[in-house]
C-alpha cells in the first residue's frame, strides 16, 4: 500500500532493498563493520549500567534496513499467496527464537570458537548475505524489465 501511495515500482524497492543488503554484507567481508568499535566501546561504558545510549549490538544488524527489506520483498501481496506469506511468518518467528538462543549463549560460543573464528564465520555469512542480494537485485531487475 505505501510503495503504490509513493509510486514506487515493487520492483525498484527490491532492487533498492538488494543493494542495501549487498552494501552491509560487504562490511561483514571485508570487515569495515563497526562490531570491534562498538565492543570497546561498550566494555567502556559496562560500569554505566542505566545508560541508555548502549544497546545490544546485534539490535541495527537484526532489525536493520536489510532485514525489513527482507520482510517486506517476502510478503508482497501480488507475489506472493497467504499461505506463502504465512511461511515467511513462521519462518520469521523461528530465526527469532533462533536469533534469541544465539544471544543468549554468545559468551559461550565466542568462548568455543575464538575471535579469529567469530570473524571467519562473519565472513561467510557476508558471503552468502551477498549471494542473497545479488539474487535480489537480478529478480528486481528481470521483474522490471518484465524478462521472466
Amino acid at each position: 500500500f505505501l510503495l503504490s501511495s509513493l509510486a514506487i515500482d515493487f520492483a525498484a524497492f527490491r532492487l533498492a532493498g538488494s543493494i542495501i543488503l549487498f552494501l552491509f554484507a560487504l562490511d561483514m567481508i571485508f570487515g569495515t563493520s563497526k562490531p570491534d568499535s562498538e565492543i570497546k566501546e561498550a566494555e567502556q561504558h559496562a560500569d554505566e549500567a542505566l545508560d541508555a545510549a548502549v544497546f545490544p549490538l546485534s539490535i541495527p544488524s537484526i532489525a536493520g534496513p536489510g532485514s525489513i527489506m527482507a520482510v517486506i520483498v517476502r510478503t508482497d501481496n501480488d507475489t506472493f499467496t497467504l499461505g506463502e506469506q504465512a511461511m515467511t511468518t513462521a519462518v520469521m518467528f523461528v530465526v527469532m527464537g533462533i536469533v534469541l538462543v544465539a544471544m543468549l549463549a554468545a559468551s559461550h560460543i565466542e568462548r568455543l570458537i575464538g575471535s579469529a573464528g567469530a570473524s571467519i564465520i562473519s565472513r561467510i555469512m557476508g558471503l552468502i548475505l551477498a549471494s542473497i542480494a545479488a539474487d535480489g537485485a537480478l529478480h528486481g531487475v528481470q521483474e522490471f524489465f518484465a524478462l521472466g
